[in-house]
């Protein structure tokens, strides 16, 4: 005999829309659902979501701290606000932090005018960055015989590692050290094109938001990422 586990429904207020939605999910796919802008460069549906960009940064009413809204749940009655003074003040820092952190040259990049990054610094309005430039020595892996590795254009949002764990099932990529020395890497940090375990079926390369990781022989605009197939393959899954 099986038992069928009811999933509920809750209501709740998203910038004073009253919304229901399944108690199992989260601010972000709720407020997505009723075309409500939370910017996010971590989140991708089919993947776990893990808080790491913090742009989807939100109030909830009760909870002094900000919360990030794809890993937030929803509750009952929940008062959520996606807009203010406070939050676009903190969502503009976090893009220029990334923008500062790494060494982001849009205008020869591979990805310019199909990157994530890029959009959302317009989505938000930011046409300089306030904080000093960090020019850290970064390298660009071209062993693999396919697909390249510049770790200028990271932004350690960890699509890359969940997508190859979660979907290939190879979990090629991790990510080392901590804070601004936080590095994705291959295997035990090895040349890409060295990794036993790198099936080279791209999925990592076009689930990635920037030019951090792209094809050969593409040159400046033109890298394309193709992420159709994440959801199918995703319900897929979980149907097995």
């Amino acid at each position: 005999m099986t038992t069928q586990t009811s999933i509920r429904v809750k209501t709740l207020v998203i910038d004073g829309r009253d919304v229901s939605a399944r108690e199992d999910q989260t601010v972000l796919q709720v407020a997505r659902e009723h075309n409500i802008f939370i910017p996010s460069l971590c989140y991708l549906e089919g993947l776990h979501p893990v808080g790491a960009c913090r742009l989807c940064m939100i109030e909830v009413k009760g909870i002094p701290k900000l919360q990030p809204a794809c890993v937030t749940r929803i509750k009952e009655g929940m008062e959520v606000v996606t807009r203010s003074e406070r939050i676009d003040k903190y969502r503009k820092m976090v893009v220029e932090l990334l923008f500062a952190e790494r060494n982001h040259i849009c205008a020869v990049c591979v990805s310019n005018g199909r990157c994530d990054l890029q959009n959302m610094a317009k989505a938000l309005d930011i046409d300089h960055v306030g904080v000093p430039y960090q020019y850290p020595r970064l390298n660009v892996d071209a062993t693999h015989v396919r697909f390249m590795a510049d770790h200028n254009r990271c932004i350690l949002c960890t699509r890359c590692v969940r997508v190859c764990d979660e979907i290939e099932g190879a979990h090629t990529w991790d990510i080392m050290a901590r804070g601004r020395d936080s590095r994705v890497i291959t295997d035990l940090n090895q040349p890409w094109g060295e990794s036993e375990s790198c099936t080279s079926c791209g999925k990592c390369v076009h689930v990635c938001p920037t030019g951090a990781l792209f094809e050969k022989g593409k040159s400046v605009a033109e890298m394309v990422k193709r992420r159709q197939f994440l959801p199918y393959l995703t319900t897929m899954r979980e149907s097995w």
